[in-house]
């Protein structure tokens, strides 16, 4: 279904499918075609209202009953990493960081296919082919880069050798910050947390740029996959239509009532657009 704004983009309401976070609820995304000379506003408007990126789509959950999902953002000037999140950083000082432009290769897709096949067996993304894969780091309207981690040696308990890429991340740059698109790390470094530092490191980057957020996508309660997001200090989430800290995590529910759920032509209504040439 096609809802449209006057002189704006054209948003649009997917069918329901299994939500792949709590089980037994269904998912439906509001999104927007993300293209032409405005990508690069529209994009970091969205961005600051709950939207994230997928190649040239921006959406955001917009479920029947449930309003569980909710985008999440760490403010760098806030940010104070825990006790075991420095020692992670020190566990990993051999890695090294090399930030490329939105170029697939094969050796990202190998570490792809292997996250997947031990991670995510169950995903959306479980049957992704090279040129699926491709598509997914190169189709980008906005300024976006590829972050990958490599061992610089000395770490003899690692799993792979000198110069291996263990780590990947498709990030976004903002206008207030970066947004970290998707991300895949090798699973036979269990060890070494790298979800965790590869958002750390992020950190680091924002700061060095004086970028106030980063955008971890969606922190939702109630789903083990998501907790890690709610251990960094510093983090907001977008609900009820503004960003607000976090709290206490187990104060938000994750049910919702469906007549509190606001019609689709409302959530719409309600964004706020950039100013385009008419």
């Amino acid at each position: 279904m096609r809802h449209t704004l006057p002189h704006a983009p054209q948003f649009y309401v997917t069918a329901p499918q299994p939500c792949p976070y709590l089980h037994g609820r269904a998912e439906r995304k509001l999104f927007t075609a993300l293209h032409g000379d405005n990508a690069t506003e529209l994009n970091n408007a969205l961005s600051r209202q709950g939207f994230r990126r997928s190649q040239n789509v921006l959406y955001r959950p917009s479920c029947e009953s449930c309003v569980a999902c909710m985008s999440a953002r760490i403010r760098i000037a806030d940010f104070h990493p825990s006790r075991t999140q420095r020692r992670l950083k020190r566990r990993n000082d051999d890695l090294r960081r090399i930030a490329t432009s939105a170029w697939a290769t094969e050796e990202q897709f190998e570490l792809f296919r292997m996250y997947l096949d031990s991670r995510h067996t169950d995903g959306g993304m479980a049957d992704m082919d090279i040129f699926e894969f491709a598509a997914m780091i190169e189709e980008t309207p906005v300024k976006t880069r590829v972050i990958e981690y490599r061992r610089d040696g000395g770490n003899p308990g690692a799993a792979k050798s000198d110069d291996d890429l263990v780590a990947v991340c498709l990030t976004d740059v903002l206008d207030d910050g970066l947004s970290l698109v998707y991300s895949f790390y090798d699973p036979a470094m269990q060890a070494a947390s790298l979800g965790t530092y590869i958002i750390l490191d992020h950190i680091e980057i924002a700061r060095a740029a004086n970028l106030p957020y980063i955008y971890l996508g969606y922190w939702v309660p109630g789903s083990r996959k998501m907790d890690y997001k709610a251990r960094f200090s510093a983090l907001e989430i977008y609900k009820g239509g503004v960003w607000q800290n976090i709290g206490d995590p187990q104060k938000h529910s994750n049910e919702a009532h469906p007549l509190s759920v606001d019609p689709i032509i409302e959530q719409v209504a309600r964004i706020a657009l950039p100013q385009f040439d008419r």
